[in-house]
């Protein structure tokens, strides 16, 4: 037994350490390359998604019937107002329109480049023939519950002015919306709603019974 810890002490002894610098070169060995364009690219994705939402909403505001920006662009749109550097991007854009109105948008939205399509029950306007189901412009309708599951409706349709002449769903209204949802993402964006101040331990008591346990699960751990 002396025998054999004597040995492994004399073999701890004599393995090398690592300084710190042989940990960065151990690290920085184990990256991959990425090509020059990369940046390009994701600049590119992200100024798309954009284009495609001023495209869109030029169209409704030319033909004059209400819709609500929401999704992922409306949470950018107000978490811009107060820290741009903390702004998600997003791959597609979600409208809140009146059904009554999905004819004269269709027009419109085909007018603009944008083609009609459905799939799983979502209407949606892909950005040409080969655009993408989940790049399109997506519709939800105020009254309607997105999905079976949604405690509520889709709220009315109440908006204030993006600075890019869009319409954004009211803050309100939009974290109702992202709190029925309740996937992973939405309670991301709540975070970033919170991340910024606009969202505060205030909120739970304007909010449903459910919706309002949701908001203070998320307010109590805020970093999940």
């Amino acid at each position: 037994m002396l025998a054999l810890r004597a040995r492994v002490i004399s073999e701890a002894m004599e393995t090398p350490i690592h300084q710190p610098h042989d940990l960065a070169t151990r690290w920085t060995s184990q990256t991959v390359g990425m090509s020059f364009d990369i940046l390009d690219r994701m600049e590119r994705a992200v100024a798309k998604v954009r284009e495609r939402l001023l495209r869109a909403a030029t169209a409704l505001n030319q033909i004059g019937v209400p819709y609500a920006v929401v999704g992922g662009n409306a949470v950018a749109s107000w978490v811009a107002t107060i820290d741009e550097g903390a702004v998600r991007n997003t791959r597609d854009v979600d409208l809140l329109v009146r059904r009554a109105d999905l004819p004269a948008i269709t027009a419109a939205m085909e007018q603009a480049g944008f083609v009609a399509d459905e799939l799983l029950d979502v209407i949606m306007f892909r950005d040409g023939p080969e655009g993408k189901p989940s790049e399109a412009v997506h519709l939800l309708f105020s009254g309607e519950k997105t999905r079976p599951d949604h405690l509520m409706a889709a709220p009315e349709i109440q908006t204030v002015n993006d600075s890019a002449n869009f319409r954004v769903i009211t803050l309100e209204s939009l974290l109702a919306m992202k709190l029925m949802s309740n996937r992973d993402k939405d309670r991301t964006h709540v975070r970033d709603l919170i991340g910024v101040g606009l969202i505060d331990s205030s909120w739970p008591a304007k909010l449903p019974m459910e919706l309002a346990a949701r908001l203070k699960q998320i307010l109590d751990t805020p970093d999940a």
